[in-house]
């Protein structure tokens, strides 16, 4: 067999680190854009072709088939002179050794089902912040397997901070060693697993050959784009669907709510997925408290607080699997010094599949439910669930938000931000996304409907002015 003829060699610094990192069993590479991202994950399925042969099989995914043709273009410029041959229709290139690697796309997460049964010692996952949940990953972490005896079987992915999947990644792969290069071990396998950050400067040859590039990134948008894609910031989130969320404005340190105010909840479920309740106190008369940055700020009268909430998680979007009989009993002890009623769930919550529903299982509890209203997007001048709760967060003419959240709501925190815009309906959230919190903040906001008072005042007099001549003439005088 002829020697491999290797023409590509991946440039010093991370993306040598991440290369040579093969004892470890899974890497996400990347942060800013330009780091070498695409050519790291070709590089470093092509480094054992040579050392195991036809039992060096793997297979590497994009998102969508247009993406996927990006990483074509680039594997026919490093893989031909390492002797590779691309075969069309498999979409598969193979080396005389016998190693072969597929390239392929997978839009959702049943798309990963096509994939039982097989058996791979490599894969690689471009961009992987593009996929919403880490069902796909995880599924396919089971077919890295192998009846040969390969020592560095492993699992090597590439990405930017944003997109719809930024949330899981985070989690996974940077919350634990933000600074990364530092192996965390998984609770439930033993195995290790490592993020290699990489910045634009460390892509060298990029930097040489095209110097005004980092310039041009500073033109792409704005300033939370700007600082993903050039500094690789994990913190920030671009194209967020609720811009107007800010902890300094909306997050309070707890505080003793008054008996007076009205108390409710609202609750979106979830079994295999999470379920979220939350617990809300309405604002009868202005208050002055601290935010959880410790500065004064004033509640106003009509505000609502989330002081409590119970999210159903084991994991981030994988749910508890509880029942509702446990769940009203969960709720049941939560409320036990409480002076809450009723509250809003989620319609589905009413629906009658064969056996009483979980509306009504809960009922048996004493936990009682209202229907909520749904409406996500506002039709034919009526304000949307959506709007309701972007109207609130914005708050009153004064400055105010009539939405706060006890910094003891951690989910809250931890997934609003990450929310993002539908592609094929803007005005929509994407609803593939780790949504239970925002969901049942809309039922909550939908049950309590905010307008500000510039805009009522505004309402009321535009009625007044569409009324007959009569009614008109008074008003005008008046």
């Amino acid at each position: 067999m002829p020697p491999l003829q290797v023409q590509w060699a991946p440039q010093p610094g991370p993306q040598t680190e991440a290369i040579c990192a093969d004892w470890c069993p899974e890497i996400i590479y990347g942060g800013a854009a330009g780091g070498g991202k695409s050519d790291y994950l070709l590089g470093d399925f092509l480094q054992d072709v040579p050392t195991y042969g036809q039992a060096w099989r793997g297979v590497i995914f994009r998102r969508t088939y247009p993406e996927l043709e990006e990483l074509l273009a680039r594997a026919h410029e490093i893989y031909p002179p390492s002797g590779a041959t691309w075969h069309e229709q498999k979409k598969t290139w193979t080396w005389p050794s016998g190693a072969n690697l597929k390239m392929r796309y997978l839009e959702s997460d049943l798309d990963a089902l096509r994939y039982q049964g097989h058996s791979y010692s490599w894969v690689g996952w471009d961009e992987l912040t593009q996929w919403p949940t880490a069902y796909a990953y995880k599924y396919l972490t089971s077919r890295l397997r192998s009846a040969f005896k390969v020592k560095t079987k492993r699992i090597r992915g590439a990405a930017n901070p944003g997109g719809p999947g930024h949330a899981w990644v985070k989690d996974r792969f940077v919350d634990p060693a933000p600074q990364g290069l530092q192996p965390i071990i998984d609770q439930d396998t033993g195995l290790e697993r490592m993020f290699i950050p990489a910045k634009l400067r460390d892509n060298t040859i990029l930097v040489a050959n095209d110097p005004e590039y980092a310039q041009r990134l500073k033109g792409v948008g704005s300033k939370t784009l700007v600082d993903a894609l050039l500094a690789g910031d994990w913190s920030v989130i671009e194209g967020a669907f609720f811009d107007c969320w800010s902890a300094a404005r909306h997050v309070l340190r707890p505080f003793e709510i008054p008996e007076h105010w009205a108390r409710f909840r609202s609750a979106d479920w979830g079994s295999a997925k999470p379920f979220s309740v939350g617990w809300w106190a309405v604002a009868t008369d202005e208050m002055q408290v601290f935010n959880a940055l410790g500065d004064r700020v004033t509640i106003p009268r009509g505000a609502m607080v989330r002081y409590r909430e119970w999210y159903g998680a084991s994991a981030p979007n994988v749910g508890l699997k509880m029942t509702a009989y446990q769940v009203a009993l969960g709720i049941k002890d939560r409320e036990k010094d409480d002076q809450v009623t009723t509250g809003v769930i989620d319609p589905a919550a009413f629906s009658e599949n064969g056996g009483p529903s979980i509306a009504e299982t809960m009922t048996r509890e004493s936990i009682f439910w209202l229907q909520a209203d749904n409406a996500r997007v506002g039709t034919r001048g009526a304000m949307g669930g959506w709007d309701q709760m972007r109207g609130r967060l914005i708050g009153d003419g004064d400055g105010n938000p009539m939405l706060f959240v006890f910094s003891t709501c951690v989910d809250t925190i931890r997934t609003l931000p990450l929310m993002q815009h539908d592609p094929s309906k803007p005005e929509d959230l994407q609803s593939d996304l780790e949504d239970h919190a925002v969901d049942e903040i809309r039922y909550a906001c939908m049950s309590r409907p905010y307008a500000r008072q510039s805009v009522q005042k505004i309402a009321s007099a535009m009625t007044a002015y569409r009324k007959p001549a009569s009614a008109s003439n008074s008003w005008m005088s008046s």
